[in-house]
């Protein structure tokens, strides 16, 4: 797995970069990403397969906060990045999620 953060010069924003590599994705169809920004809705940012096997997407996000986010693989399986900052514990989700600090 991967992270890459782009701070925008002229706007207090940050691409960010969320990639699964296709060894953490094995044999998926499908892989998304649930943050605060999506409202951890599955069907709102669906990341994109690539030639290789892995998954990637691409947000923008205001910088001076934080976003917690976990990848839901094949609408069963969750999984932790471990190139996020930190990790949180979710007493809704009785796991911990990944934290990117803006």
């Amino acid at each position: 797995m991967a992270i890459k953060k782009q701070f925008l010069k002229t706007k207090p924003e940050c691409k960010v970069t969320f990639s699964v590599s296709a060894e953490e994705a094995g044999d998926a169809f499908s892989v998304a990403l649930l943050c605060d920004y999506n409202e951890w809705d599955p069907a709102r940012t669906m990341m994109k397969k690539q030639k290789n096997g892995s998954f990637s997407v691409s947000l923008t996000l205001p910088t001076g906060g934080e976003c917690k986010f976990r990848y839901l693989v094949d609408g069963v399986r969750w999984i932790n990045d471990s190139e996020a900052d930190s990790y949180e514990y979710c007493d809704f989700a009785d796991a911990e999620n990944a934290v990117l600090f803006l």
